[in-house]
């Protein structure tokens, strides 16, 4: 096969960049090692910065996001000392949107699809070659078959585990990292959110979320031990643990019910430097990871999109290679600042086994300063509705 852009990874960036390169007449090849099926079935967060709003939009894919989505002009942070709203629309002029991110890329499928799009699902051993030059190719298997794309760019959209970032030398990599001492604990239920807009917590028993994906389906989660595994907690102890967490008037008016998804994430930080190697470029969680403390990690992957697809029809339509050749560079600046976001939510939100009575007063000044100074708000309001690109 002979392609211009070939894209390793089905997850949502990879069918973004492949949907809008489509949009361009710039045309690409997905590949991604799992089914579908599979994609589908992964469940994850679902607040969206308005930049991928508009690369919804732009993308040609966000009808149904606008007819069925949730927009949210704030949020609401409780503490010990009590609770107040963020409100992101007078701060800033705009909302975010709670649209499940199983349901962004159904969206992209459902378009891909519709436009004759090559995707190859189930590949096995990819390999990237000569990405240093300016004839890159790209090899798998596929139902026991070798096969060769060659290409112009290659986009490794295909997550922390994946061989993109694996196939930029030691010698010209490097990577920063910061592991967090506790996970969260998340569970999904049919039921009632038990509020119009996202709740964080800060208790001294622990970070709490309320959080939902529609009127009838909640998503909830709880700091809790690295240790811990799902199956040591039953649905009435994560309620009971949850409520806990809440103040008051919230825990009481809380429908709770079985989960239908139950599940533990470690937090952590993760940078790669550079996100540019010769013709291969690194999208996402290939190239960085953030805490879920913001909902950072798909908004963070589509600015690398953003970036990368214009990069590419800068470079197709205009005969320009600025922006392929500052993509790393403009990439890794809104990158650490979504990093700087999430470590300091992160830091203001979870209780820390290493934390000091000073360390916790520091943290009750910073709650109670942002509840009182505008400014702070304004910071916090930018920040989650996401930075311009």
């Amino acid at each position: 096969m002979r392609t211009q852009v070939v894209i390793i990874g089905g997850g949502p960036s990879g069918l973004l960049l492949s949907q809008l390169l489509h949009v361009r007449g710039i045309d690409s090849v997905v590949l991604e090692r799992k089914t579908r099926d599979y994609v589908l079935g992964r469940i994850r967060a679902g607040v969206l910065e308005r930049g991928l709003l508009d690369l919804m939009r732009e993308a040609g894919v966000a009808d149904r996001m606008e007819r069925e989505g949730h927009p949210h002009d704030g949020t609401s942070i409780a503490h010990p000392g009590g609770m107040f709203h963020i409100d992101f629309k007078a701060l800033t002029g705009h909302s975010v949107m709670v649209y499940g991110q199983t349901e962004v890329t159904r969206d992209l499928y459902d378009a891909r699809e519709k436009a004759e799009g090559k995707i190859e699902f189930e590949v096995e051993g990819v390999e990237i070659h000569d990405a240093d030059t300016e004839s890159p190719h790209v090899t798998f298997r596929r139902n026991g078959t070798e096969h060769r794309i060659d290409c112009d760019f290659v986009a490794g959209c295909d997550g922390f585990h994946g061989v993109s970032r694996q196939a930029i030398p030691l010698s010209v990599r490097r990577e920063y990292e910061k592991t967090y001492p506790f996970g969260w604990l998340g569970i999904l239920s049919e039921t009632p959110p038990v509020d119009d807009e996202l709740i964080y917590a800060n208790s001294e028993r622990g970070f709490a979320l309320c959080s939902m994906r529609n009127e009838n389906l909640s998503r909830y989660y709880i700091q809790c031990g690295l240790s811990d595994k799902p199956g040591d907690w039953t649905d009435a102890a994560f309620w009971q643990e949850l409520k806990r967490r809440l103040p008051e008037p919230v825990a009481e008016r809380l429908v709770t019910g079985p989960s239908i998804e139950k599940s533990i994430a470690p937090l952590r930080s993760f940078v790669c430097e550079p996100m540019r190697w010769g013709r291969l470029f690194l999208c996402g969680d290939a190239a960085h990871i953030v805490p879920p403390t913001g909902a950072k990690g798909l908004n963070t992957a589509a600015s690398d999109v953003h970036y990368l697809y214009n990069a590419l029809r800068q470079f197709y339509e205009e005969r320009d290679a600025e922006g392929i050749d500052r993509y790393s560079e403009r990439a890794l600046s809104r990158v650490w600042k979504a990093e700087r976001f999430s470590w300091w939510f992160s830091s203001l939100l979870h209780r820390f086994p290493e934390q000091s009575a000073f360390d916790l007063g520091m943290q009750r000044a910073e709650l109670e300063f942002l509840e009182s100074n505008r400014a702070a708000q304004t910071a916090m309001a930018e920040n989650y509705v996401g930075l311009p690109y």
